[in-house]
């Protein structure tokens, strides 16, 4: 079976009314006469290049899993073309009156594909296809849905459960899902709308009250629901905040209010998965926490761990290669991981920065890319670094990284 290549032009505010068709038919031809990678990121801006009358501002190459070449080779794949603009405007904050004479931010919402969630995704990087899996979870359900698949017979709530230890980018994920979605589904929606709802924030200090605060927060989601061309996706971050075990709240560890919001919370999931746009995203760095009903709703239970020695040299490669981009580190290629998997002849930088990655082992995806900064601050001095410099001061911001991270382990183990 022939591969498949997704390919997104993003389109500058200002581009005229060229067609559909000669857009794609000139960025094809640009492609095919360089040198592309998968999950790489054109910025025609940036290049100085002018692609259909500067109509095109971004050209965004997908992953391309199970591919054994380093460069995309046209002749071989077939391509799916994805064509957009993005939203500009930014989050908007969803405030309710606390009753004090002041406002509390219950939630957030962004219009998709939005301009602040921009590479995103490309830049998540995990292990066994779990970005291309979750697409396929989330397109299967909507396909489920289109074909009047009934719900009493094969179960789908549409609730995505990704959990696993702090700054492993669960919550990062589940934005750039929305995203992708948005943008893979643009035949079927006009637009989507992601919409994060802040979990401590719904629970009131007034008794009783934060069950009604739930209730009226997927009010306000229902109304955005009733538009069938909109995809809605909402984003409940640390959900054991909202979804305790309620076992825990009946032995008393727990205010009772908690099993108000619990049960709250399972019946709108229950009233709102009728809708065939629909998505909802969930994360949890405590799933001992979690109400066993919800986890029992949720369809995808997604674990997310440390990365691993690939996934590291994936984020330290990019994370170079903006800098070489920023003229902060001396322009020298690094061979992508895939080179190194199959065994080829690579630099002496590649290989220091594949060590590297192997001191890192442990690290978070979030403290993985402190690193180069950390290492720029504290350890170089002047703004322009050769590449052996650099990853010589990485190297001593990883073992700074690891000895304060194994400080704090001993204060846990102090207070145990």
């Amino acid at each position: 079976m022939t591969p498949n290549v997704d390919i997104e032009i993003i389109l500058n505010e200002y581009s005229n009314n060229t067609t559909m068709k000669s857009i794609i038919g000139v960025v094809q031809k640009y492609l095919e006469n360089i040198i592309v990678r998968p999950n790489s990121v054109i910025n025609i801006d940036e290049e100085g290049i002018s692609v259909l009358n500067n109509s095109v501002k971004t050209i965004i190459v997908g992953e391309i899993p199970n591919y054994n070449k380093s460069f995309v080779d046209f002749k071989h794949l077939k391509v799916n073309w994805f064509v957009y603009k993005l939203d500009t405007d930014g989050p908007v904050e969803q405030n309710e009156d606390d009753g004090d004479d002041a406002q509390t931010t219950i939630s957030t919402q962004i219009t998709l594909p939005s301009v602040t969630l921009l590479n995103m995704w490309e830049n998540l990087y995990f292990d066994n296809n779990i970005k291309q899996n979750l697409l396929k979870y989330a397109e299967t359900m909507m396909e489920f849905s289109d074909k009047g698949v009934d719900n009493n017979v094969i179960s789908c709530n549409r609730v995505f459960l990704l959990h696993g230890p702090p700054g492993t980018g669960k919550t990062s994920l589940c934005k750039a899902l929305a995203q992708k979605l948005t943008i893979r589904m643009g035949n079927r929606f006009s637009s989507g709308i992601l919409i994060e709802i802040n979990s401590h924030s719904l629970f009131s200090r007034w008794f009783s009250e934060s069950g009604k605060l739930v209730n009226k927060m997927f009010s306000r989601i229902n109304d955005f629901v009733e538009n069938r061309n909109i995809l809605v996706c909402v984003l409940i971050d640390e959900v054991e905040s909202l979804a305790h075990a309620r076992n825990q709240c009946l032995s008393g560890t727990e205010p009772s209010d908690s099993i108000r919001v619990v049960n709250a919370l399972l019946t709108q999931i229950d009233q709102i998965k009728r809708h065939p746009n629909v998505l909802i995203f969930a994360t949890s760095n405590m799933t001992e926490s979690i109400d066993l009903a919800f986890v029992d709703r949720a369809d995808i239970k997604q674990y997310l761990d440390m990365p691993s020695v690939q996934a590291i040299y994936k984020v330290y490669h990019s994370c170079i290669n903006e800098l070489i981009k920023a003229k902060i580190i001396q322009d020298l290629i690094l061979e992508p991981i895939e080179h190194l998997m199959n065994d080829q002849p690579h630099s002496a930088e590649t290989q220091q920065l594949l060590d590297l990655c192997k001191k890192s082992l442990g690290l978070s995806g979030r403290s993985l890319r402190k690193i180069p900064f950390l290492a720029h601050a504290l350890y170089l001095n002047g703004s322009f670094s050769n590449l052996n410099e650099f990853l010589t001061a990485m190297d001593k911001a990883v073992e700074k990284e690891i000895w304060e991270r194994s400080y704090f382990a001993g204060l846990k183990q102090e207070n145990k």
